[in-house]
């Protein structure tokens, strides 16, 4: 399947210039900027947002109505956007999947694969529209990704790699979020990695770990995440190298190759495509990067919307964030 592959949706009945009433939970990090990204989308209204932290509701009471509990944010929406740690995505999905709210699910879809088994086959027996928020789903980067290797544009696709470095993890921005410094639920192959594990899945076909090891700061039993992880993975006989890292001076680095005969192509700093032939990488857009992501949050949000209102889309399936969690999960492993 390519990045340009679509779904069927089903609809909730939406008319034409009535926006979807989407409420939020979990008003973190990556919660709070969806409150902007909706309102920026006229698909969209927030009907309501919710957080477990008193905190995190007062920061947003201005720009969203805040209820007092996550029922409440089910019963106002057409669709919830469930932006809160893994470990407690299930328990949200199930109550919306109770309701039949349609769901719009942060990833990781979850950290313990057997739990996470059980959920997909839940949602998959449901009629309730779901999707996940795996930002490459839908992202011009991706899609220009897998134009291209579908296209054959790359000539014979021989081979792919992801590296990531960073110089701080959690990053800077994510402060808040300590969760993510810990093994059981965090860790950057579950938050970054994950995203290019589903696009190379998207853009090469089903993908399958070979070997993989990983370091931890307080040795294999502490309860702090990965900081050096190595991964051999494959799709079909393409072989594929992960390789990442934590710590030391220097820009971080989020960048995925795909390299072919003809040429090849890379997703650097998350939305910037560049190509060679041979020589020097050449980026295929002049556009700046606040321009670039912003357009991969439209899109996103555009495919949401399809999918809201019955229309083919994009959105990561449930069963496509399973896979993307067995991977990571058994890297980390």
């Amino acid at each position: 399947m390519t990045a340009a592959a679509t779904r069927p949706g089903r609809s909730l009945g939406q008319t034409d210039g009535v926006a979807h009433r989407v409420g939020i939970i979990g008003l973190g990090t990556v919660g709070g900027r969806f409150v902007e990204q909706f309102g920026l989308h006229p698909a969209f209204e927030v009907s309501a947002a919710w957080d477990r932290s008193p905190d995190a509701c007062a920061r947003y009471a201005d720009e969203v109505t805040v209820v007092g509990s996550a029922s409440e944010v089910i019963d106002r929406a057409d669709a919830v956007y469930i932006a809160v740690p893994p470990h407690h995505h299930r328990e949200y999905v199930e109550a919306c999947l109770a309701s039949g709210t349609a769901i719009f699910c942060e990833k990781p879809l979850g950290i313990d694969v057997a739990e996470s088994e059980q959920l997909v086959a839940a949602v998959e027996a449901s009629d309730v529209p779901a999707g996940v928020n795996f930002v490459y789903s839908s992202a011009p980067a991706a899609v220009e990704l897998g134009d291209a290797v579908g296209g054959g544009a790359l000539g014979e696709v021989v081979s792919a790699e992801l590296r990531l470095h960073f110089a701080e993890w959690p990053r800077a921005w994510q402060a808040e979020a300590t969760w993510l410094a810990d093994r059981d639920q965090g860790g950057w192959v579950r938050e970054v990695a994950s995203h290019h594990l589903f696009l190379l899945g998207r853009v090469l076909g089903s993908t399958t770990l070979e070997s993989a090891s990983a370091t931890y700061p307080e040795g294999p039993d502490g309860v702090r995440c990965e900081t050096h992880a190595l991964a051999q993975l494959s799709a079909g006989d393409l072989p594929i190298t992960l390789a990442g890292t934590v710590g030391g001076a220097g820009p971080d680095i989020v960048e995925l190759t795909v390299r072919g005969t003809a040429g090849s192509m890379r997703v650097a700093d998350w939305y910037r495509v560049e190509s060679t032939d041979g020589g020097p990488w050449t980026a295929t857009s002049d556009a700046d990067r606040p321009a670039l992501a912003a357009a991969a949050y439209a899109a996103q949000l555009d495919e949401l919307d399809a999918m809201l209102s019955g229309r083919p889309h994009r959105l990561a399936t449930f069963d496509e964030a399973l896979a993307v969690q067995r991977l990571a999960e058994s890297i980390l492993t």
